[in-house]
């Protein structure tokens, strides 16, 4: 199940890592889905349990794109609690804190955090995107449309058997139901 106060506080760990607190949103976009496509393959799981999808720069987050986007209600601790409206295609950090303070997500999480940055936080917003137009082999161009990436096109993009992904795409899909039914209680 979507998450959008870890896809918020992973968000926020970019920003203040990067000069004046702000990020190109697309650049910030392939940083979120690296990382959560780095999770899977460390631990079988996505970080923020967001769709995937292809789109015309790039993979995306669905649901962290409609927050990007302003384009639905944050939660309460949510998305609005720790980045600001886009502006000039640009997010920027709304409030400084500690590192403690990312109490969504576990060490783990920041050790992948923080390796997708050493990698990519250098790159500017169009050389990540095509870093993951090249690398990212689970991206297909939709001509201008969009089209869902499946958790077991990932996994076998990372490397895994088919048999293993497909494995992994139902665990993943399963346990992200069973999250929604606990959430709905």
């Amino acid at each position: 199940m979507f998450s959008e106060r870890k896809a918020a506080q992973m968000a926020a760990y970019f920003l203040a890592k990067s000069p004046d607190r702000k990020m190109p949103h697309l650049k910030l976009m392939k940083m979120l889905y690296l990382a959560d496509r780095e999770s899977i393959l460390r631990s079988g799981f996505p970080i923020t349990g967001d769709h995937f999808v292809s789109m015309p720069h790039g993979p995306v987050l669905s649901m962290t794109l409609n927050h990007m986007d302003g384009d639905v209600e944050s939660c309460p601790g949510g998305w609005e609690e720790w980045i600001s409206d886009k502006e000039n295609n640009e997010l920027s950090l709304r409030k400084a804190f500690e590192n403690d303070d990312l109490d969504e997500l576990s060490e783990a999480n920041i050790e992948i955090l923080s390796s997708i940055w050493d990698t990519f936080g250098s790159m500017g917003k169009w050389e990540i995107r095509d870093w993951t137009h090249d690398n990212c082999k689970e991206w297909v161009d939709p001509h201008g449309s969009s089209n869902p990436i499946t958790y077991k096109s990932v996994a076998v993009a990372l490397g895994f058997s088919s048999e293993a992904a497909s494995n992994l795409d139902s665990r993943i899909r399963d346990e992200i139901e069973i999250e929604g039914i606990f959430a709905a209680l």
